[in-house]
């Protein structure tokens, strides 16, 4: 698939800097051309030699050597693609403030082709602030990101922050230089996940258990499969996916509003754990326990059906795709509330058990044309598929 695609593979420091070799091979296996660049960080962790051997090229490491002749210049213009693995967050800082102090910045300065970065770095430095608004500012520019993923780290700790593996990156850079490999491109998708949070008072709130993982695992495949992807997200403490637009709500009628302001939009699939009744009145004040007192009477009010709404818009995407969390009679609710709500698809799910949370999803597509049932998937596994399927129905 990468036959004669030219790769330009940049390693900046880190310690995971040894899966750049893994990488490597899995490029010149696809029939890709690879030079590599090392950074000055990177060059502690991988020797020149051991990445010549595997490109089969000349490394480049120093803006000033004198046997440089191909030039900064001409580097950064020879690739299809720049790929950054591992992206520390000093060469990702550089990169959103246009910093060129060596030949890594240089050239990613100067390239006009696209560039794809895989982050790596310690879960504090990836959380942030700074970190999160330069890959925010970079992705604004175009910039492609791959990771990073979730795991244990070089230090006595886990989070997130590792690279991404190399067939997850080989995966990305075939998604970019291949054509196939990106079939929503052109698409913009609007994906709901996660709770929403209906106050009783400021301390307390009626809730559901979902985590967001699978809505955002949804909506980090459609952004692999190229569309523009806009997340409206309740609160979660999953990691935003990369490459995507994460607006973030608290209430259903916030979420209902990010929704229809975020239309038009040929996808919506609204993944998202939304809560059916709201307290009618919040109180303003923290409700007090007081001795002997009987229990606070709340009053219920109807939320706002997202689903249903979005079914019958004015500006209804073209393909509309529910949830249904059912712990009985899966299939047979899911088929009656894909026609009571006016949706075209449902993904159905017995949560019965550790769905909610957990890391893995058996669900059942309920469409007009029948029932789909699928094995027990990692909800990654679930999304990909998912969107695949998304894929084949717009053609």
């Amino acid at each position: 698939m990468l036959t004669d695609r030219r790769i330009l593979l940049i390693l900046s420091g880190s310690v995971a800097a040894y899966k750049a070799l893994d990488l490597t091979r899995l490029l010149r296996k696809a029939g890709a051309a690879v030079t590599g660049v090392l950074t000055a960080g990177g060059a502690r962790f991988v020797t020149r030699e051991a990445l010549a051997g595997i490109t089969g090229a000349r490394v480049h490491d120093d803006l000033w050597a004198a046997e440089a002749e191909i030039g900064h210049i001409r580097l950064a213009r020879w690739p299809d693609l720049v790929v950054v693995a591992p992206a520390s967050a000093d060469l990702l800082a550089k990169m959103a403030h246009g910093l060129a102090d060596d030949l890594a910045s240089t050239i990613l300065l100067a390239t006009r082709a696209p560039v794809l970065v895989a982050p790596a770095m310690n879960p504090a430095m990836w959380e942030h602030p700074a970190t999160r608004a330069n890959l925010a500012l970079l992705q604004a520019r175009g910039v492609q990101v791959v990771g990073p993923g979730v795991g244990a780290m070089a230090e006595p700790e886990s989070g997130p922050g590792r690279l991404s593996e190399p067939p997850e990156i080989l995966a990305a850079i075939e998604a970019i230089l291949s054509p196939a490999g990106r079939p929503l491109a052109g698409r913009h998708a609007l994906v709901t996940s996660g709770p929403t949070h209906e106050p009783i008072d400021p301390v307390r709130y009626i809730a559901n258990r979902s985590s967001g993982k699978q809505g955002h695992a949804i909506a980090a495949a459609l952004a692999a499969l190229g569309a523009r992807v806009t997340l409206v997200s309740g609160p979660v403490v999953v990691p935003d996916p990369p490459g995507v637009t994460v607006l973030r709500v608290e209430s259903a009628r916030e979420m209902l509003a990010a929704c229809e302001a975020a239309l038009p939009a040929d996808i919506a699939v609204m993944a998202a754990a939304v809560a059916d009744w709201r307290v009618a009145q919040a109180s303003t004040q923290k409700l007090k326990k007081a001795p002997g007192a009987a229990a606070p009477i709340l009053e219920m009010a109807l939320n706002p059906d997202i689903l249903a709404t979005l079914s019958r818009h004015q500006r209804r995407p073209g393909l509309v795709i529910g949830f249904a969390a059912e712990t009985e009679k899966v299939v047979e609710h899911a088929r009656e509330k894909r026609l009571r709500k006016g949706c075209d698809w449902i993904v159905a799910n017995d949560v019965s058990g550790g769905v909610m949370g957990g890391e893995s999803n058996t669900v059942h597509l309920v469409t007009a044309g029948g029932v789909e049932d699928w094995p027990e998937l990692p909800k990654a596994a679930v999304a990909e598929r998912l969107a695949q399927r998304i894929a084949q129905a717009l053609g």
